[in-house]
């Protein structure tokens, strides 16, 4: 037999997975490493802006002025829609998922021309306090003037020119940048990991300096920002904690899984087991399951087991019951034979008829059962309103002038039902010869009909001799006949009651003064 999984082990495994999605997710997205890096990107932006306010006032101080600086810039690119001060970016917008690391930036070159003297001037009180800050802050700064020349920095790059870096010539021409860049020359992409080292990269950050729509300089910040272990260093106590306590949560709900899931069936499937090995009287299925289908599919091994029973029991009785049905008439046509071929030739006329009778008699009882037992074969297997519809009245008239009967029928009009003609026939044929069959040759036959909502009514009575109470619940039994001298089988009532069923109706024996009265119901058409 192929091994499976257990249904304990698939929920620990959907619970496992259910923990690891939101990591996963986290792992994919980067979500929290992109958080790190848009509060650097932020952070970065607000000191940036400050610079940006400190070295305008300076530039003005020492004699800058914007309007010899050429044509003024795009509105669009230097102002916000329905404000007065300068456009700079006021939400940071990076993501390591989506925003790919430029390589390591360019070394700054000797300039083409000499920086900017107002610029210069406003530059060198800046250096000192930018040097001081990053003690704090550890962000490189460096204020460029409109050429792209450092003029304050925090390294060792006075005087170079970055004009060369991309985020400086659009910031350059009036366009705020933020991008990330690797931090040393020669490096691999970012890190994908959860906990990854941002340190990996640098986000850079270029503000231009507006003053009346030209731009008198740029603002270059940037910082490494931290990493998730960084972050996370001081949480590894309260996160090992957090990891055992989801695991024993998965634990448990696996647990509670199997007690409420997994156990209950695995004593339903020991249960059916022992009922599909012939066992009758299994330990029963689980009194109280927690789960719906469990309790259901309880519930339907239960009366499968009990169908399964009756239809053991009725199957063994009915072999009993024609094996003995036919072990008598093969009896007399066997010792009739013998008696034949022993004494044929010394029998008188008379005797040999006697003994040929017998053969013919029995030789037609087996006829007849042989017989019924396909038409009750037929009417247990009939599928239910699929041999088209008929008249009752139609029907019966029919046969009772072949078999020669004076029916009295009342009837409230012509109806009809949900049964084909020809189960029809057999329905009133079999209940006309046990009227016969017991009344007589003189009996008196009436057929009633009435409509009962849905459902047509029809009520068939004799004056006979009647059904003992004694007999009256054992009528429909197969093989149950009080004239089998006369021929009966005992499955005439048995068809009979099988054809009703198939086509959704019913039939019982009522009460009677005189004779038998035989109520069946059918569906309406």
């Amino acid at each position: 037999m192929k091994r499976r999984p257990s249904i304990g082990t698939v929920l620990m495994l959907m619970n496992l997975a259910i923990l690891v999605l939101p990591i996963g997710g986290l792992w994919g997205l980067r979500l929290y490493e992109s958080a790190l890096v848009r509060q650097t990107e932020a952070e970065l932006i607000a000191q940036g802006v400050t610079i940006a306010a400190q070295y305008r006032s300076l530039w003005r101080a020492a004699g800058g002025e914007a309007s010899v600086l050429g044509p003024p810039l795009d509105s669009s690119l230097t102002r916000r829609p329905g404000y007065d001060e300068p456009w700079l970016p006021r939400t940071a917008g990076l993501d390591l998922a989506q925003d790919e690391a430029l390589p390591p930036p360019p070394d700054g070159e000797p300039p083409a021309a000499a920086p900017d003297e107002a610029a210069w001037k406003a530059g060198l009180p800046l250096s000192p306090i930018l040097r001081e800050v990053q003690f704090e802050t550890l962000a490189g700064v460096r204020v460029l003037d409109r050429n792209g020349i450092v003029v304050a920095t925090t390294r060792e790059e006075l005087g170079l020119s970055l004009s060369s870096r991309d985020e400086v010539r659009r910031a350059l021409a009036g366009e705020p940048v933020s991008v990330l860049r690797r931090r040393v020359k020669g490096a691999v992409a970012v890190s994908r990991s959860l906990f990854g080292h941002g340190s990996a990269v640098r986000v850079v950050v270029a503000l231009p300096v507006i003053e009346d729509r030209r731009v008198i300089g740029v603002v270059v910040a940037s910082r490494t920002p931290r990493s998730v272990g960084e972050v996370l260093a001081d949480k590894r106590p309260d996160l090992l904690g957090l990891g055992l306590a989801l695991l024993a949560a998965v634990a448990l709900l696996a647990l509670v899984g199997t007690l409420t899931i997994a156990r209950p069936l695995k004593a339903v499937t020991g249960w059916a087991k022992r009922v599909a090995e012939g066992e009758r009287d299994g330990m029963p299925p689980p009194t109280h399951p927690v789960v719906r289908e469990v309790a259901e599919l309880s519930e339907a091994i239960t009366r499968m087991a009990a169908t399964q029973e009756r239809r053991a029991d009725y199957i063994r009785d009915f072999a009993a019951h024609v094996s003995h049905e036919f072990k008598t008439p093969l009896a007399t046509i066997t010792g009739t034979v013998e008696l034949l071929r022993e004494h044929l030739t010394d029998m008188t006329p008379e005797d040999r008829e006697r003994f040929l009778d017998n053969l013919e008699s029995e030789a037609s009882r087996l006829s007849r059962l042989v017989q019924r037992l396909l038409d009750l074969a037929r009417a247990d297997v009939m599928p239910a309103g699929q041999d088209g519809c008929c008249r009752p009245l139609a029907v019966i008239a029919g046969l009772a002038e072949r078999a020669g009967l004076t029916i009295e029928i009342m009837a409230d009009g012509d109806m009809m039902v949900r049964m084909g003609a020809e189960a029809m026939e057999t329905v009133f044929g079999n209940l006309l010869d046990n009227a016969c069959r017991h009344g007589g040759p003189g009996s008196r036959v009436t057929l009633a009909l009435r409509r009962d909502d849905d459902e047509v009514v029809l009520i068939l009575a004799d004056d006979g001799p009647g059904i003992s109470p004694a007999n009256a619940g054992r009528v429909f039994t197969p093989f149950f006949t009080t004239a089998r001298k006369e021929g009966g089988t005992g499955l005439g009532l048995s068809i009979v009651r099988s054809l009703v069923t198939a086509h959704g109706g019913a039939i019982a024996l009522r009460p009677s003064e005189r004779g038998a009265r035989f109520e069946i119901r059918l569906p309406s058409v």
